[in-house]
């Protein structure tokens, strides 16, 4: 069925109810290449990920384009010209785009003599942060800050004592191999850390790390919307299937209390305006009124002597919009759906107990005051938002609020087929380690092994099925 309703004839019917017409008001979609209801677009290119809901109004539209414009911006150092005032004093990046490349993934170093940037390195020591969360190291603190504000810009010499980055990161691999059922052989590899000079001194033997790539953040206002009642049905479900899914409990600084983490590689973060004030002070070192202070941890008094760019540096009007823009953030139809190779791998998909996690479909509340086009839609983000034991193959060995060494979140696969149209970037995995697809499913165990061997054991002709399937979700 394919509707005739353009926006405009939508934009006479009452926001309150936008969300509960059906999704077939989406024009030119088929009911079943829908993707994420009336937030589906038929955009397949490299801003496929990047563009707003087709819902949204004019009003919203234009706060859309302010959010875009924070998401892009340059961040410098006072009173350095060329973009926002308040980056560092240490730092990965000075712009969210720069790892976020058209709101797509990261991707590792390319060699072995570039630094990380996209792919950065979470620590902690043993023992519990505040709320239960990681403890940070007391001299480097819970992230490593491989850049700093060491004269950038040619006239930055006056600004102050230059300030050295925590250390460099780069990248080495160890590749191994597994084998199909078949014969036929994949090439499968995992990160080491190479770390150069430390600033601050020894980092410690005691201390725990984990590399996290940047996530695609198409559709993630769905996600948040998800009522926290259906995620806990979910894992009550699993374990009547014998899967032990579970939600992490996390710190929401936003409203004082403790929530179901659904944002991050671990689910450490419960909504999205959290997650991009987090990432403010952790990866650009932009302070907000969440996050007041400096990211200068310990002995690092030259990081502290530098003067903000401004209190808060994120203005609570410009965080504002850019959390609007995640939110109204549209997603790509699903493609193929109609190819029986698709049909197939779907059905193969479900036989195989993938869709156990990674659920087909979600609906998100009734109501959702920040964007209400966002209230009672169907979606297909093939994710639980819950923990899952990944075995010891995956396992970082760093906790994470509820979550251990060996849980990760399940991974929504929406759009993952078009990861290398939008970002340049076909890796995945929460630290890039793998190259394709294939690869990213024959790391799976724990939980996962099951599955995992099902797939192992598929003849090619099933193999290329399933692939063509979720190379089109």
């Amino acid at each position: 069925m394919r509707s005739r309703f353009t926006r405009a004839a939508f934009a006479l019917i009452p926001l309150a109810a936008a969300g509960a017409l059906s999704a077939a008001i989406v024009e030119g979609i088929d009911d079943e290449a829908l993707s994420a209801g009336t937030f589906t677009i038929a955009r397949f290119d490299a801003d496929s990920f990047a563009e707003p809901a087709p819902v949204l109004t004019y009003r919203q539209q234009q706060k859309f384009l302010r959010g875009r414009h924070h998401f892009n911006q340059n961040w410098v150092q006072f009173p350095s010209l060329g973009g926002d005032w308040g980056l560092g004093p240490t730092f990965i990046t000075d712009r969210c785009s720069a790892c976020h490349v058209k709101a797509g993934r990261g991707a590792p170093p390319e060699s072995a003599d570039q630094q990380a940037m996209s792919l950065l390195v979470r620590l902690s020591v043993p023992g519990e942060g505040a709320y239960g969360g990681p403890k940070p190291h007391p001299v480097y603190g819970d992230q490593i800050q491989n850049r700093g504000l060491m004269g950038q810009d040619r006239d930055a010499t006056f600004l102050g004592e230059r300030v050295f980055p925590e250390v460099d990161v780069y990248i080495d691999w160890e590749e191994s191999t597994v084998a199909f059922d078949d014969g036929e052989k994949v090439s499968l590899r995992k990160p080491k850390i190479r770390w150069g000079k430390f600033w601050f001194g020894p980092i410690g033997p005691e201390v725990m790390t984990s590399l996290r790539m940047a996530q695609p953040i198409q559709g993630l206002g769905l996600l948040d919307a998800v009522p926290e009642a259906t995620i806990l049905a979910l894992a009550d479900e699993q374990k009547a299937l014998g899967f032990n899914g579970r939600p992490n409990r996390v710190r929401d600084d936003i409203n004082n209390t403790m929530a179901i983490g659904r944002f991050g590689w671990k689910a450490n973060q419960p909504s999205v305006k959290q997650q991009i004030a987090a990432a403010f002070a952790g990866d650009l070192g932009v302070t907000s009124s969440l996050y007041p202070d400096m990211n200068c941890p310990g002995p690092q008094t030259d990081c502290a002597a530098q003067a903000p760019g401004n209190q808060p540096e994120l203005i609570d009007s410009d965080w504002d919009e850019l959390t609007f823009w995640e939110l109204a953030l549209a997603v790509p139809a699903r493609r193929n759906v109609t190819d029986p190779q698709f049909k197939l791998g779907e059905k193969l998909f479900a036989e195989a107990q993938c869709a156990v996690c990674h659920v087909p479909q979600l609906t998100t509340a009734d109501t959702f005051p920040v964007l209400p086009q966002l209230a009672k839609q169907t979606f297909r983000a093939y994710t639980d938002l819950l923990l899952h034991d990944m075995g010891e193959g995956l396992a970082d060995g760093r906790p994470d609020f509820q979550a251990t060494g060996r849980d990760w979140r399940t991974q929504p696969l929406w759009g993952i087929g078009l990861s290398q149209t939008v970002s340049g970037s076909n890796h995945f995995l929460h630290d890039g380690r793998a190259r394709s697809i294939t690869e990213a499913i024959l790391w799976h165990g724990g939980e996962a092994e099951g599955a995992k061997e099902r797939f192992r054991k598929m003849g090619k002709g099933e193999r290329e099925a399933l692939l063509r399937f979720l190379e089109g979700v």
